[in-house]
């Protein structure tokens, strides 16, 4: 199985600590970067191959993942000379990529099984599958349904609920066919696209942890909280590795503090 991790982002959101490094590779708990715990993740679930799609602070991530050996996974690169939003780093892999493949996020923390997932997708038969999680918004105010004028029904500070795009989808190669290489296109137009021409995304309805780092409130709770969520989202059943970069570590899913700290090292030179 393939993955596409989209690594390219500038993280605006997070600056300052953006300015420096990736997204990706922002640390979770003082000792796992974001991109490490999915690697460990997809390389657990049966993942064999990985191209990750940079472009801000891209030979960081080179540096700190190099070819993918130390998971056990083939791992190249596509690199954005402009930023061409979500699903735009893909038109230009469409030779590279197998039939059906996952496409997702590189700051998405959660334990999805990615592998579940794809295999979903493959069987559906769809051109694009959406792993979705349910939120809740709660109304502070009474609502009131009203027709011609006329109150007709009365809600009193209701939840509202509703399905949200994890940022997580299993992709067939087809739905990328119509578009040409190096155009700037997001998931959004994307599914806009495909609803319009007849082809429906399938969604993956998902209940368990799912958490997009993408404010500093969010990056914030993962670390406060990362003590409990290491055992959910960390694969167990460690397997020796070797480290391509900084010192060695003993297994996929251990710390690699010094390590990260040797890559930053390196790209501040770079």
């Amino acid at each position: 199985m393939h993955a596409v991790i989209l690594a390219g982002g500038k993280g605006v959101r997070l600056r300052p600590y953006t300015t420096t490094l990736p997204k990706p590779l922002m640390p979770i708990g003082d000792s796992h970067s974001i991109l490490q715990i999915v690697l460990d993740q997809l390389a657990s679930r049966g993942f064999t191959s990985v191209t990750l799609a940079i472009n801000h602070l891209g030979p960081l991530i080179r540096a700190f993942v190099g070819d993918g050996n130390r998971w056990g996974l083939a791992i190249d690169y596509v690199e954005e000379d402009r930023p061409l939003s979500t699903v735009g780093p893909l038109f230009g892999l469409k030779d590279r990529l197998p039939d059906e493949f996952l496409v997702m996020n590189g700051d998405v923390l959660t334990d999805l099984d990615y592998g579940d997932l794809l295999r979903s997708h493959q069987r559906s038969g769809a051109g694009l599958t959406l792993a979705t999680s349910e939120r809740v918004h709660r109304i502070d105010f009474g609502v009131l349904d009203v027709d011609a004028g006329r109150v007709v029904g009365f809600r009193e500070k209701p939840a509202l609920r509703y399905p949200v795009s994890m940022g997580v989808y299993g992709m067939s190669r087809r739905t990328l066919e119509p578009y040409p290489a190096g155009l700037a296109l997001g998931f959004d137009q994307l599914v806009l696209d495909l609803l319009a021409g007849g082809d429906p995304p399938m969604t993956y309805p998902f209940d368990g942890f799912w958490l997009d780092i993408g404010r500093p409130e969010d990056y914030d709770e993962a670390n406060r909280s990362f003590h409990q969520l290491k055992p959910i989202l960390l694969p167990a059943g460690p397997t020796p590795v070797e480290v391509a970069v900084g010192d060695p570590v003993g297994a996929v899913g251990e710390p690699l503090a010094a390590d990260l700290t040797g890559v930053v090292g390196a790209g501040e030179l770079t």
